[in-house]
């Protein structure tokens, strides 16, 4: 129970299909220990709040701490991946490794059968494999941050919102009397809830690091920026920099602290490299068609897929795509289930 709408109507509507339910909440990170960030808008607020709607519903609560296994599993590598030039998903990371394993391990120490979140996903079981499928409001569908999730951790989950939209669950959260049901919710990454990733990193790792050249693809020097860690692929703002054309951030070199930039028929690759790929599918052998989405907000389009050694895969679209970024996710589906997925390299 995250102390949201999405999860507190979880909680209600498996009670009253008759469900033996247990609220439980993690808290994961301090915001209040930020500078000039308040105190109520990441998981100490949250644990109060997912402690009343228990109370509401007369179910038990409890409450873990992972402070220290969230920062070392999830912040230190983010921190990591940006400061070697990479754009990073945290939040599909955090549910392999804390939300799906370190809370469901707590689940299962309590007795529970199951464990049970508000994300906008269901199930579906072919040829004795388990399938994420997502969403039917594919707005809110959440199936491309949970593709790395096991078998064995998919047959101890469930998903009650699959079938509904937000408006609907707003509507079953006013059924229920929730006094979450108008909670607006949060877009950004749960431990930077201001958005401003940039100031988080520098405050973590001090600011003034990796500032270097911005170059064109032709070789010549633009200008100068203060860190690698302020831009991504296909960012077009925030250059500082004049030029006939619109550029955009085409590359990062890490190791020579330089942004590359182009015109944007230079963003457009037909193919990339996955690395860390998961499979909900046999292991594939031979190149096989699909489709592949790329970020949380961009739709899935044909690709052909090739396997390479030391669980790689090389992903060739069928038109070109822009902003295939190092770092991000990319997930492969067949129809609207989730057949594997990996890191873009």
């Amino acid at each position: 129970m995250s102390g949201g709408v999405d999860s507190s109507v979880a909680a209600a509507l498996l009670k009253e299909q008759g469900y033996e339910v247990i609220g439980l909440t993690m808290h994961h990170w301090d915001v209040s220990a930020q500078e000039d960030l308040a105190a109520d808008s990441c998981s100490n607020s949250a644990v109060t709040e997912a402690r009343k709607v228990a109370e509401q519903l007369n179910i038990p609560f409890h409450s873990v701490n992972f402070e220290a296994d969230f920062r070392q599993q999830i912040i230190t590598p983010f921190c990591q991946e940006y400061l070697s030039g990479r754009t990073p998903n945290p939040c599909v990371v955090c549910n392999k490794k804390i939300k799906f394993g370190l809370l469901l391990e707590k689940a299962l120490q309590l007795g529970a059968d199951y464990m049970a979140t508000g994300h906008y996903v269901s199930l579906a079981q072919a040829d004795n494999n388990i399938f994420i499928r997502r969403g039917r409001d594919h707005e809110k569908d959440q199936s491309y941050f949970l593709f790395p999730l096991s078998q064995q951790q998919l047959s101890q989950c469930l998903f009650p919102l699959g079938d509904l939209n937000k408006q609907q669950v707003r509507e079953q959260a006013k059924r229920f009397n929730l006094q979450v049901a108008e909670k607006a919710e949060s877009q950004d990454i749960c431990f930077i809830p201001d958005g401003d990733y940039i100031g988080f990193l520098e405050r973590e790792r001090g600011s003034g690091k990796l500032s270097g050249e911005i170059v064109h693809v032709s070789g010549q020097v633009l200008g100068q920026h203060q860190g690698i860690y302020r831009y991504t692929i296909g960012q077009r703002k925030g250059l500082g920099i004049g030029w006939a054309e619109p550029l955009y951030v085409i590359g990062i070199d890490a190791g020579k602290k330089k942004v590359i930039v182009g015109e944007k028929q230079h963003l457009s690759h037909t193919e990339m490299v996955v690395e860390q790929c998961c499979w909900s599918i046999a292991e594939p052998t031979s190149s096989f068609s699909t489709l592949c989405r790329i970020r949380y907000r961009h739709t899935e389009v044909a690709a052909t897929v090739e396997p390479l050694s030391d669980n790689q895969v090389k992903v060739i679209f069928a038109s070109p795509q822009q902003g295939i970024t190092p770092g991000q996710a990319a997930v492969f589906y067949q129809d609207d289930l989730v057949i594997g997925g990996g890191w873009i390299q």
